[in-house]
């Protein structure tokens, strides 16, 4: 595996960092099943793909992004506690209406350019000649974009990470917390819990959205299909995490997610890059697959190696 490889692989991982952060919240605060992640990745990509296509901002663009996916996660939240749907339908009905929307905002641009006489959907946009957060630090040869893009988005991920713990630990985020444990007790306590229901999904989807919007930056062009298997790298990345690295205290839960989705890419392309595995067929199509052993293994492999060593105690 090329340094350049290892940079990009690394480049990713701490982008899904971000994404995996946001599904923790839905998934592991607030015990929320949550399939809007599939939609709202793409979604904080399309939009700002769209602004970066019209010339705005890049930074005012990637903030644009985070909040359509904030906007997402209140539908998804809306339809579970003012209607009463239930959790996982709440988020594929919401999913499903993403779809289109995702369509519409990327056929816009070249609407709005006059490149289109008519308003249709389109499934990609091209940003190669845009103007993103990482153009101004990158050289016109563009030697040192494989070492400034991982440094920028790395800043990204600690910048967030630090206010996500310190949000955590306030009285909102104690009351967000609770609400996932026991949402009856925490309602006893007078906590407003359908609030902070649709805090967290915003919260959760805001972050998940900001993933989207730095991955189309990095890779070029804004495409639908970019958030295909989101919720499931974003589950693979907390469970591995929290699988090798045990932790107790939330800033080091969220740390070992963090480190969860850098190790998932990392594993990802030595499997991709191994000539072993190329030699019988393994290639990039095979990465859903690659994705589902390496969860299976993430959720197995520690139950069998306490077992192990339980027996080895006692044989002692």
């Amino acid at each position: 595996m090329s340094f350049e490889f290892f940079l990009g692989s690394l480049e990713i991982g701490l982008i899904y960092a971000i994404v995996s952060l946001g599904v923790f919240i839905s998934f592991r605060l607030l015990d929320f099943p949550d399939l809007t992640a599939d939609a709202s990745f793409p979604l904080g990509g399309a939009i700002c793909g769209l602004c970066l296509y019209l010339g705005i901002n890049p930074w005012l663009a990637t903030f644009f992004g985070t909040v359509g996916g904030c906007i997402a996660g209140i539908m998804t939240g809306w339809l579970y506690v003012r209607l009463n749907i239930l959790q996982l339908l709440s988020s594929i009905i919401v999913m499903i209406g993403l779809y289109s929307i995702n369509l519409r905002i990327l056929g816009l641009g070249k609407y709005l350019n006059d490149e289109m006489d008519t308003w249709v959907g389109s499934p990609n946009l091209p940003l190669l000649s845009t103007n993103t957060i990482f153009s101004p630090f990158i050289n016109e040869d563009a030697t040192n974009q494989y070492i400034v893009q991982p440094l920028l988005v790395f800043i990204f991920v600690i910048a967030i990470w630090f206010l996500l713990n310190a949000f955590l630990n306030t009285q909102k985020g104690l009351a967000l917390r609770a609400t996932g444990t026991n949402q009856r007790m925490a309602k006893a306590q007078g906590i407003a819990t359908g609030r902070m229901v649709i805090l967290g999904m915003a919260i959760s989807n805001g972050l998940i959205a900001l993933g989207g919007s730095l991955f189309i930056q990095t890779q070029g062009s804004a495409d639908i299909t970019i958030g295909v298997g989101t919720i499931v790298i974003g589950l693979a990345s907390i469970i591995l995490g929290e699988s090798i690295f045990s932790a107790k205290r939330m800033w080091a839960i969220t740390l070992s997610v963090i480190f969860g989705s850098i190790l998932y890419r990392l594993f990802i392309a030595i499997a991709l890059g191994n000539e072993l595995l190329k030699d019988i067929g393994i290639g990039s199509e095979d990465l859903n697959l690659i994705t589902a052993i390496l969860v299976v293994l993430a959720l197995v492999l520690p139950k069998q190696l306490k077992k192990w060593k339980s027996k080895r105690g006692k044989s002692a």
